[in-house]
């Protein structure tokens, strides 16, 4: 939920946390950081689900769309006042027409969009749910971004809960969701809570192989945390060319873009660097460097 939001509906707004900061309190680490990066930077949907409220899930989410480029519009959905009048393709992803599509400047394309929920629930006005978190995941099968938190303590859960009435999304839908992250919280014995990314599952949208058949793959699970060492383990490598694919990369340099990245996000955690705009100062000019050239990055 953003401040608009959240102040809107009488809720406190809490202190921003930059994801570096997480990175620092152990929420997840700088590899999986570094991926979500890349996969936000593309435009990839995000899903970030936790059972518990105070689970961190909107303060993770807010914390990654510091990755978001600035030339990335973030539309924020109003809840049940939604209408989706500034959404081209609403009709068309089965939202009921209420009159002519409203023009928006600038123009709301895929390529430059990022939509985002509160929260897909019904518990709140200021959520999405139904009719709206529908159009709201359809709209990442024509290649919208999309961002949003939901109460599920696992990959299974949140599938249920969108696949269940009155959201009521196909397989085929539910296989855009993109990166999806499952945060749990608990109190430690001395009263301090703990938060941590357990899983981060990567849904492999349905596709075509060059024969023109249809695939469909089963979700890859890209990191998970082991319980004993409270450490994640990571397995993105198995997916890596598809995920190259996706973000218009080689898988090799994916693969060290990704190193590039989490070092910069741990030497900011290890410079005790965890402001909100120095982290976002650091994003940009690892960007303004990359678009230069490998030899010109640096890390300040």
């Amino acid at each position: 939920m953003n401040d608009e939001v959240r102040r809107a509906s009488g809720w406190p707004v809490p202190r921003r946390r930059s994801i570096v900061e997480l990175i620092a309190d152990g929420v997840l680490d700088a590899e999986l950081a570094a991926m979500a990066w890349l996969l936000i930077e593309a435009r990839v949907p995000i899903v970030v689900g936790g059972l518990a409220r105070g689970a961190g899930k909107t303060t993770l989410l807010e914390a990654l769309f510091d990755f978001l480029p600035a030339a990335v519009r973030r539309i924020d959905l109003a809840g049940q006042a939604e209408d989706f009048a500034w959404l081209p393709e609403a009709a068309a992803l089965g939202w009921p027409p209420a009159g002519p599509t409203a023009a928006s400047s600038p123009p709301v394309t895929p390529a430059t969009t990022y939509i985002v929920a509160a929260e897909l629930s019904e518990h709140l006005p200021a959520y999405t749910w139904g009719a709206a978190a529908r159009t709201l995941a359809r709209a990442a099968t024509v290649g919208y971004g999309i961002g949003a938190t939901i109460h599920a303590d696992r990959l299974e859960e949140v599938h249920e809960a969108l696949r269940a009435r009155p959201v009521s999304l196909t397989d085929d839908e539910l296989s855009y969701l993109g990166l999806v992250l499952i945060t749990r919280a608990w109190r430690e014995p001395d009263g301090a809570v703990r938060r941590r990314v357990v899983a981060a599952h990567y849904a492999r949208p349905v596709g075509r192989d060059e024969h023109g058949h249809v695939q469909r793959l089963p979700p890859a699970v890209i990191a998970a945390r082991d319980d004993g060492s409270d450490v994640l383990e990571h397995f993105a490598w198995g997916v890596m060319p598809e995920l190259a694919i996706r973000v218009g990369r080689k898988a090799g340099d994916l693969e060290l873009e990704q190193a590039a990245r989490a070092q910069l996000l741990q030497g900011l955690v290890d410079a005790g660097t965890t402001d909100v705009e120095a982290v976002r100062r650091a994003i940009l000019l690892h960007r303004a460097a990359a678009a230069v050239g490998p030899d010109h990055r640096h890390v300040q």
